[in-house]
């Protein structure tokens, strides 16, 4: 499935080993596989062909632009969630009206800037932000589509950090308010849409990752009932935003195949004469990514064994802020086979190890008690499934220059995106109108 592999103990990016990339490129590093990213998106696009949806990777769990370019080339739509990432959506050649605009902060100017590039959808999370889109719009004689994100209540078991789809989160509208923000800026069939908001959608997201499709057979099944009720009040309602969330391997063997979540959805919606957006992000891009990082040290500290690496929570800071599991293992272990993903017990040969960042603060961690064989200064390690929401929410957190890129297609490895310097570090403050001697 992924073109990470080991072959007599050493570890393969498709046909490139990590040891080379690392020697050429410095640690830490990013390494893509674009036959993996590409091969997770054509999966999502079979599996669901039968709706003909909009599928648009979901930019914030993996901004780079030449992963996003290779995305768009096949046909990728993309869901944004600030100005930013439109921008990167538009230089990776995204067809503005593939484009779709979320996210529960929208500021004024994010407002103008997707109306004056002409996104297909903004995904509207309240009625204040309704208003005040209405406002824009009318300033700028313009009718966009939007859709209604709404809270359908439905608990997709994940980490309460990444829950948004249960009541009293701070994403979309209750289903009970939805009706009446229709009731105000719905359209009706016949009705004038000139100076008008086009809200004719609705759009879910429950959290991510779900690794069991039923809270989406849930959550879709009391956006339909919506639908009906406000259909059966005149409303135009045409589109149906099912959002993302679909589950990677971590652990290995938890996260459904793409087919699995459409054997669900896809029965749910094909006789509903409703345009459907997939919004998928971690499940194309998780799995085709890794970290490399060097060991810098080891040491024992009372019961404990500390492998102190050149990688931190600066490069991926999931294991922190979630406590989420990452495979981690040696790049060139030959005589020790790797073990099963989720083993947390002792083996016979390994000790049970945290794996340490350099910052200065103890949540800096990428693995607690982690059985690893016995590791020197100088050993290569691969941490796995760092392709999605980690070089995306990497910072410069002790003054540290961020990580390069590099994207592996075949034999051929190329940098997507240079190491940071030190000058990087300060160019902002030192430009002009920066108080650069004060």
């Amino acid at each position: 499935m992924d073109r990470f592999e080991y072959r007599d103990g050493r570890l393969w990016c498709e046909e490139t080993p990590a040891a080379t990339l690392a020697e050429r490129f410095g640690t830490p590093l990013y390494v893509y596989s674009q036959d993996t990213l590409l091969t997770h998106y054509d999966r999502v696009q079979a599996a669901f062909a039968e709706l003909d949806p909009l599928i648009c990777y979901s930019i914030k769990c993996c901004q780079n632009i030449h992963l996003l370019r290779l995305l768009a080339q096949r046909g990728s739509g993309f869901d944004v969630v600030s100005g930013g990432e439109l921008h990167r959506a538009r230089l990776a050649g995204a067809e503005p009206s593939r484009i779709v605009f979320a996210g529960v902060g929208k500021t004024d100017q994010e407002l103008t800037e997707a109306l004056q590039a002409a996104v297909g959808w903004l995904n509207v999370e309240s009625e204040s932000e309704m208003e005040q889109l209405s406002r824009i719009a009318e300033a700028l004689d313009l009718q966009p589509r939007a859709a209604l994100r709404v809270n359908p209540d439905v608990d997709p078991k994940t980490h309460v950090y990444t829950t948004t789809g249960k009541r009293e989160t701070k994403f979309g509208v209750d289903l009970e308010r939805a009706a009446a923000v229709f009731q105000r800026y719905g359209l009706r069939a016949g009705q004038n849409m000139r100076g008008r908001v086009r809200l004719t959608g609705l759009h879910l997201h429950i959290g991510s990752p779900v690794n069991d499709p039923q809270p989406y057979a849930e959550s879709i099944g009391r956006a339909l009932e919506l639908i009906r009720t406000l259909r059966g009040s005149g409303f135009m309602i045409d589109t149906l935003d099912v959002g993302g969330g679909f589950g990677a391997f971590y652990v290995g063997g938890e996260a459904p195949a793409a087919s699995e979540y459409a054997r669900v959805i896809v029965p749910l919606l094909k006789d509903q004469s409703l345009r459907v957006i997939l919004e998928p992000g971690r499940s194309i891009a998780a799995n085709a990514g890794i970290l490399l990082t060097r060991v810098l040290h080891t040491k024992s500290s009372g019961a404990r064994r500390f492998v102190i690496v050149d990688a931190s929570m600066n490069e991926l800071i999931r294991p922190a802020l979630y406590d989420a599991y990452h495979f981690i293992w040696p790049a060139e272990a030959a005589g020790c086979s790797p073990v099963s993903r989720g083993v947390q017990q002792p083996h016979a040969g390994l000790t049970p190890s945290d794996v340490v960042g350099p910052i200065c603060e103890s949540g800096d961690f990428l693995a607690k008690a982690r059985p690893l064989p016995g590791l020197r200064r100088g050993d290569l390690l691969a941490v796995f499934t760092a392709g999605a929401y980690a070089m995306t929410m990497a910072s410069q957190y002790n003054s540290r220059p961020r990580a390069a890129e590099v994207l592996v297609a075949g034999a051929e490895a190329r940098l997507v995106r240079r190491r940071e310097t030190y000058d990087d570090l300060v160019r902002a403050e030192l430009e002009p109108g920066a108080e650069a001697g004060a």
